[in-house]
């Protein structure tokens, strides 16, 4: 598999395609390459948009990708976009790589369609932010499938799921691919399988493409660490083992949803999952490791404090509203599941870095992690929560309730939280010496990612 050549050839890519884009190109790169390439309807979303799904080459193993799990996560999209089109031009290449490759360029399109004012650019944090969405946890494709796990039972995974359960159960892929990415933050993954022989490699193309890694704290308490910046993908079971030792309410309230993808495609096979981790964001300080002259419990105490007052704040503005909120709001739904949830998940929190080992001195890249890290994505629900009344006010204005009680107070919420949002960013641009990383750059490293473990999926037979 000559790894380097398709590398090279990532192009300059300027924007993210948006969903009708994607869509044109899967049906253009079926009608060229015919004999290599076929398109199938995976499913269809809740608005009723087809999930289109590529069937490239015809190799001994089965290999599924997909992007946009989270609907704010397009670089997948763009990484896939390439990728597909490298299988269908080049024999050498496909042919080389042993697989049968199944791609669904975007699995979210209703809510990656929410996302797509910011595709096109500039790239900045307030442009980012001010047209950002996510779904709330029982809304997001990767964290809905089906689950029984001691008191955790679900089973209403939603359609966009239930897509790509159908392509698991069909192909009972050898390597599957979840394309995700973060905003700021540094490189890092994710993989089902302890493969301790490539995690240099994939260390390494991050580290050649000017991305730093991402040294401060885990995405989550229960993440297990394999390596440096590098963690076992878990499913929903690990974090139901962390609430059930360190929350004092019942794991089962708190875990909203089912599990993730890689946790269903290794009921029917060996599956090797892995995740690909990146910024739209870079800043170098995510992987300084020199030591500060706090502690990292008390760098995870300052966060958790400002947490709770960010929180505290919006919940206050949205109360002023929240009568006037639909309930189907697709805007509320994550700010209000973490406000429902931030007095048990700081407790936890406190209680697992009630620990000998969290008294020493804090690295630069935790400190980071904790202060600005933290503040950049608590701005994301400022945003969310802008975003919900500026719905509201467009359902309104639409019937004509240009005077409406209801309007006036929804109009004053808004403008309150858009000025925040706006300091919120200010105090960012000033705080991070950050870089947009080009789009091309993290194409590649999430192509070559993904090439280097399905490689080694190969070799382990």
């Amino acid at each position: 598999m000559n790894i380097s050549k398709i590398i090279d050839n990532v192009p300059d890519y300027k924007v993210f395609l948006t969903v009708d884009e994607l869509d044109e190109s899967t049906m253009r790169l079926q009608s060229k390459y015919p004999d290599v390439v076929k398109v199938f309807e995976a499913g269809k979303s809740r608005e009723n948009h087809s999930i289109l799904c590529l069937k490239i080459g015809s190799g001994g193993k089965n290999a599924f990708c997909f992007a946009c799990p989270h609907p704010n996560e397009p670089i997948g999209a763009m990484t896939l976009e390439y990728l597909s089109w490298a299988l269908a031009e080049d024999d050498e290449f496909r042919e080389s790589t042993g697989y049968t490759w199944y791609i669904i360029k975007c699995v979210d399109p209703d809510g990656t369609k929410l996302n797509e004012k910011w595709f096109k650019g500039p790239f900045t944090i307030y442009n980012y932010m001010k047209d950002y969405f996510r779904p709330g946890s029982e809304q997001q494709v990767e964290w809905t499938f089906p689950i029984d796990y001691k008191n955790l039972h679900f089973n209403e995974p939603m359609p966009e799921t239930k897509a790509i359960m159908g392509v698991i159960e069909k192909t009972r892929p050898e390597f599957m691919y979840s394309l995700h990415n973060g905003g700021l933050c540094g490189a890092y993954w994710y993989i089902t399988h302890e493969y301790k022989d490539i995690y240099d490699e994939l260390r390494e193309t991050a580290l050649k493409n000017g991305v730093a890694l991402q040294l401060g704290e885990p995405e989550s308490p229960a993440c297990i660490e394999f390596s440096d910046a590098i963690y076992k993908m878990a499913g929903i079971s690990e974090d139901y083992d962390y609430l059930e030792k360190y929350s004092s309410k019942d794991p089962e309230k708190s875990c909203y949803g089912g599990t993730s993808s890689s946790d269903y495609a290794l009921r029917f096979n060996d599956c090797v999952s892995l995740m690909t981790e990146l910024p739209y964001f870079s800043d170098d300080r995510i992987a300084d490791s020199t030591l500060t002259n706090i502690t990292r419990r008390q760098s995870i105490e300052d966060k958790l404090k400002n947490t709770v007052e960010h929180y505290r704040k919006l919940d206050r503005e949205l109360n002023n509203v929240r009568k006037y909120i639909a309930p189907d709001n697709p805007f509320i739904l994550l700010v209000d599941q973490i406000i429902s949830e931030i007095d048990s998940s700081v407790n936890a929190q406190k209680k697992w870095s009630d620990n000998p080992k969290f008294e020493r001195p804090a690295k630069v890249s935790e400190v980071f992690d904790n202060d600005l890290v933290s503040k950049f994505y608590n701005s994301l629900s400022t945003s969310l929560c802008a975003r919900a009344c500026q719905h509201e006010i467009n359902k309104l204005k639409k019937d004509g309730c240009e005077n409406d009680e209801a309007l006036c107070l929804l109009e004053d919420v808004y403008e309150v939280l858009s000025d925040n949002l706006k300091s919120e960013c200010e105090y960012l641009e000033n705080k991070l010496n950050y870089k947009v990383v080009p789009i091309r750059d993290l194409v590649r490293i999430q192509i070559e990612s993904g090439l280097i473990v399905a490689r080694r999926r190969q070799k382990s037979e």
